[in-house]
């Protein structure tokens, strides 16, 4: 792997991992479109110096959204850890921590058990083509699902309150401007089941964890801007996790003569990943899925026909 390839690969990780787009899509078809076949093929090996090349894009990605949403985890950290002290949920906080927790339980242990068989047998040019045209698909039906049953369009901040006992408000009561934190809050526990087990699907090359957690939000009450801010926020431990249980392949016989390369990729797709975030969060304040989606739907199409 050359320094060039590691950089294009590395910008490549840090914007399609939070784009509804597909990293792991992208990682395979770019390659495969440029000839970088050694590349290619190690996306799909057993054991490859590639794998090792993606646990530190992982890192760096995770690292990156650490650095943007540092404030919101340490009050996560503190409200899960005072929830526990209490034995109740009370604030938005502490809500939002057992969110997380709950929407990551079941991709974690699918992931930890079966990410190996997905990797080695979907992880190829035609599959990841055929999955980023799903994907699109989806997009698109979140979007069309979301209008026809008058779910709150982008950036209103408008998600449904509990029915009883919010810490928030009495029910029906919202202020015209109300904390992200607390809009996020007034999802229930199986609300963030429901987002957690969308994520297996991305498992699949071509399948956008940032996607389908998005499209899950917006059809469990979310607006664009919270359902993204949600999957950014879920997005931190499912990367951070991934990254770390593999760094020892960083260190192993998989890292040998490409730690350069690691290094700038890794650096490479730190900056697109802070970037990317600050624009996705911008971009949903007032705009939706449909751009996202029609580009899935065209680009994998075509590789579709192309790779047939």
């Amino acid at each position: 792997m050359s320094c060039f390839q590691a950089i294009v690969i590395g910008l490549l990780q840090g914007v399609s991992e939070l784009f509804p787009v597909s990293s792991l899509g992208h990682s395979v078809l770019v390659p495969a479109l440029f000839g970088w076949h050694n590349l290619v093929n190690g996306q799909s090996a057993v054991e490859s110096f590639y794998l090792a090349f993606v646990v530190g894009l992982h890192v760096a990605t995770a690292g990156a959204l650490l650095l943007y949403f540092w404030r919101d985890w340490v009050a996560i950290v503190r409200g899960f850890f005072r929830s526990l002290r209490t034995r109740s949920i009370e604030t938005a906080d502490e809500r939002i921590a057992w969110l997380l927790i709950v929407a990551t339980i079941p991709v974690g242990l699918t992931g930890f058990l079966l990410e190996h068989s997905f990797r080695t047998l979907f992880a190829k040019p035609l599959a990841a083509a055929i999955f980023l045209t799903v994907n699109g698909v989806i997009l698109a039906g979140a979007e069309l699902l979301r209008r026809r049953r008058g779910v709150p369009s982008a950036g209103t901040g408008s998600a449904p309150l509990q029915a009883s006992g919010s810490p928030f408000g009495a029910e029906g009561e919202q202020p015209a401007t109300v904390p992200a934190d607390r809009r996020l809050a007034t999802m229930r526990l199986r609300d963030g089941l429901t987002i957690g087990l969308a994520q297996i699907l991305a498992l699949f090359a071509g399948i956008s964890r940032s996607g389908v957690t998005m499209a899950a939000g917006l059809l469990r009450g979310l607006d664009h801007e919270d359902a993204a801010r949600f999957s950014f926020l879920l997005a931190t431990p499912i990367i951070l996790a991934a990254g770390l249980l593999k760094i020892p392949d960083l260190f192993g016989p998989l890292g040998n003569g490409i730690r350069g390369q690691i290094l700038v990729g890794s650096i490479a797709a730190a900056v697109a990943a802070y970037l990317s975030i600050r624009f996705l969060l911008h971009w949903f304040e007032t705009r939706t899925l449909w751009p996202f989606s029609i580009y899935c739907i065209l680009v994998g199409a075509s590789c579709t026909a192309y790779f047939a």
